[in-house]
């Protein structure tokens, strides 16, 4: 009491000036005019004569009794008591009472000025209750039950055992304590309070399924209000914690393993309540989280993308890293921290797939260039399904596989348009490369063409890109390639055809012609190669336009080849001539003259590429040989003798070696050529019918081409004129002509006598040897002249 007292005699300021701990004196929300006219109307003076006001701010400043809260005796009528609504701090630090969303605008009002003045009066009430334990001085210890009781020496008996206190009744949170763990991330704990707050709505609302608030009571309906506030607060947090744990690179403040387990937590809760709360009431907070988290991707998604250079390859690239490096980071932090049963990886997933999808459909409406389409193409059949989806584990979708990024008809469109750009920029890029290599045809500077080279890269550019895509759209480019190739290649062979038809060109330029016309010659087999390969990877649409362009080049080689083959035989035709002859039996300079020029040209021939060679050579061969035996048909030797038929069967035979010699080394593939000039050498030689009737079926069997009046002419030349032989030899070789196999015509690169006419020897018949030869009796069958019979229209003439 005298400190008390001594308190009291000082404190006349402090008790006008005196805060509460976390309020001041003057707030609005403590009343404080109606307080001043309480404690002005209680006044009282106590045992000690101080006066009642001190001991009330004495209160005040030990906290004893920081509000009049409960209805005491004294108070004045239309105060807050029983049945009447509370104060607001009142309702917000009362014990037991929730507190309802009303008092969250006011608390966000008051905070600027709570923070300061909680400080001051947190300070000034330590200082005050530091000052009265100084006064009262240290508290004395007292001697405890078992001290009194046991005397000195003995032992303390055990002590009772502890009865189990009865647990004690959990406060129940007000709306803003419950605001405050959410804020704080503690999501599993407000999620549990909200779902009480919940079920003391449904009971006060009669049982009903919790819904939105109604108007029917203004508890009832604050109570839903507050619900609903809450699981928007409750997701508002949830969502934002879904991004951020996308968005950083490790765990970080509130993002951590324990926030997103907590997300997980409240998942589990919310869809079992959905079960208690049915169908129509249920929140859904599962599926919400699956939408949540593919905004979250699309919002990474579309990040990553627009500052990836390289155009729309580019952008595919960024997207590919940025969608594993998420999914990464969900297979290792994130999907841990989810409870099992959520299929977390699945639903991140999923999100990416349907982002990504609205992604790169956007991108295919655009307007595209030909690059960016194939590199469209190529991400979502390739590069997708490989290198991302076959990245992740696909066991932990639930729902099966994942739809399509792209529908089936958009892919389609695509694909068409691809086809349709290729088709025209490849028309006109092969014509432009066309044009400029004919300008270097009837150049006289030496240049190399690339003509082939040109075109086989324009088209394998996208007949490469294009399988690699997928194999139906290989197949129609390829078609689309093969379609171009073969329009090309005839306006290739009408201008080939135009430039060999130009006399000046030969005329002038005798060696760059021959130049030219091998580069045109070699520009075949790479495109056949070419047209081949696209045929056989096209669709069987493809045969027509593979058949025109081989025709095309067959045009193009053949008419080449006929050129250089005349331009080497003009300078060949003097030794030709000198051939056959008198002079030819006894000097080999003839055959030495073409010996020698065949092998100089065929080093200017051998620039040409091999299959064009080989078919060069091989006419060359059978035109030499067409040309050596030639004269041997005219006419020109009559072997009357036996001396002189061995003589030029001896020349046949070593001029045929010299040729074999020359054509091997030239590499000809023409070895069926080998045995004619020594197989009319025997023909001439052999002297008995049957050695030569075999001679000359054997003749007719290799060269199928051979008529009776090529085997006329070897006879004439050796004497044998109306014989028994000669018509026993024609026999033969009209009965193998008759014969099936005779009546085929050989292809045009094995025909030799098709190539030789046969003068037709002069008829002379001399009439008494003739009649002398025939009986009586085979004159009776002659038909002898009748007179002419007179004409009926006119009468006999009367004598």
């Amino acid at each position: 009491m005298p400190i008390l007292k001594g308190l009291g005699v000082a404190d006349s300021k402090m008790s006008r000036a005196g805060t509460l701990p976390l309020r001041s004196s003057r707030n609005p929300f403590e009343e404080a005019s109606g307080l001043e006219e309480e404690e002005a109307g209680e006044r009282e003076t106590l045992p000690n004569g101080t006066s009642c006001r001190r001991r009330a701010t004495l209160e005040k400043l030990a906290g004893l009794a920081p509000f009049r809260l409960g209805r005491t005796p004294g108070r004045r009528a239309g105060s807050p008591g029983d049945g009447q609504p509370r104060s607001f701090l009142g309702r917000v630090l009362t014990p037991g009472i929730r507190r309802s969303s009303a008092d969250f605008g006011l608390l966000a009002r008051l905070q600027g000025a709570r923070a300061h003045g909680d400080e001051e009066a947190a300070g000034e009430a330590a200082r005050r209750l530091a000052f009265l334990r100084l006064g009262r001085g240290p508290k004395p210890r007292r001697a405890s039950l078992a001290e009194r009781v046991v005397p000195a020496g003995e032992a303390a008996p055990e002590p009772p055992p502890k009865v189990p206190e009865p647990p004690k009744m959990k406060e129940p949170l007000s709306v803003l304590e419950i605001l405050s763990l959410i804020q704080q991330r503690e999501l599993a704990r407000a999620d549990e309070h909200i779902l009480e707050l919940e079920a003391e709505e449904l009971a006060s609302s009669g049982g009903g399924a919790p819904g939105p608030p109604k108007a029917e009571g203004a508890g009832g309906g604050r109570r839903a209000r507050d619900v609903a506030l809450l699981y928007e607060a409750l997701q508002r947090e949830m969502w934002a914690l879904v991004r951020e744990t996308l968005a950083g690179p490790g765990p970080g403040a509130g993002a951590g393993p324990g926030a997103v387990a907590q997300l997980g937590q409240v998942l589990v809760q919310e869809e079992a309540a959905d079960g208690r709360r049915g169908p129509e009431a249920a929140r859904k907070l599962r599926a919400r989280w699956a939408e949540a988290v593919a905004r979250a991707a699309r919002e990474r998604l579309e990040a990553a993308a627009p500052g990836a250079p390289g155009g729309l390859a580019g952008q595919l690239e960024a997207l590919r890293g940025r969608l594993l490096e998420d999914m990464g980071v969900v297979r290792g932090r994130l999907a841990p921290s989810y409870p099992a049963g959520l299929g977390t990886f699945g639903v991140y997933l999923r999100g990416y797939h349907g982002a990504l999808a609205e992604w790169i459909g956007a991108a295919s409406r655009r307007r595209l260039q030909l690059a960016d389409r194939y590199a469209l193409l190529h991400w979502h059949n390739q590069v997708y399904p490989r290198e991302v989806l076959g990245l992740v584990d696909m066991v932990a979708l639930e729902n099966g596989e994942l739809g399509p990024l792209l529908s089936p008809g958009t892919l389609r469109g695509l694909e068409d348009e691809c086809v349709t750009d290729v088709k025209a920029q490849t028309r006109a890029a092969l014509l432009r490369v066309l044009q400029e290599d004919e300008e270097h045809w009837g150049s006289a500077e030496d240049w190399s063409s690339s003509l082939a080279q040109d075109v086989c890269e324009l088209l394998e550019e996208h007949t490469e890109r294009a399988p690699r895509i997928s194999q139906e759209f290989g197949e129609r480019m390829a078609h689309c390639c093969l379609g171009g190739l073969a329009e090309f290649l005839q306006s290739f062979q009408q201008r080939v055809e135009r430039f060999h038809e130009n006399p000046g060109v030969r005329e002038l330029l005798p060696d760059t012609y021959i130049s030219r016309t091998i580069s045109l010659v070699n520009c075949g087999p790479p495109l056949r190669a070419l047209a081949e390969r696209l045929a056989r990877v096209g669709p069987p649409e493809s045969e027509p336009a593979r058949e025109a362009a081989a025709s095309a080049l067959d045009r193009v080689t053949r008419l080449c080849h006929r050129i250089l083959t005349d331009l080497l035989f003009q300078e060949l035709q003097p030794h030709f001539s000198k051939l056959m002859r008198r002079k030819w039996l006894s000097s080999s300079e003839a055959l030495d003259g073409i010996v020698g020029t065949l092998g100089a040209k065929a080093l200017a021939l051998r620039r040409m590429q091999d299959e064009p060679y080989q078919e060069l050579v091989a006419e060359l061969h059978r035109r030499a040989l067409v040309e050596y035996v030639r004269p041997l048909f005219r006419g020109r030797l009559r072997c009357g003798s036996a001396r002189t038929r061995s003589r030029v069967a001896g020349r046949l035979r070593e001029d045929a070696a010299q040729l074999q010699r020359l054509f091997r080394r030239l590499e000809s593939q023409a070895s069926w050529l080998d045995a004619v000039v020594p197989r009319l050498a025997e023909v001439l030689h052999l002297e008995d019918t049957p050695s030569i009737q075999m001679e000359v079926g054997m003749l007719v069997r290799d060269y199928p081409d051979i008529r009776r009046k090529h085997v006329a002419a070897l006879l004439d030349i050796r004497g044998l004129h109306h014989t028994v032989a000669r018509h026993e030899i024609l026999a033969v070789a009209r009965d193998l002509e008759l014969s099936e196999g005779g009546t085929l015509s050989p292809p045009r690169d094995r025909a030799f006598f098709a190539d030789i006419p046969v003068p037709r020897p002069p008829f002379c018949l001399s009439l008494p040897l003739f009649l002398g030869r025939l009986s009586l009796s085979r004159l009776a069958c002659l038909p002898w002249p009748r007179p002419p019979s007179p004409s009926p229209s006119r009468p006999r003439a009367q004598h």
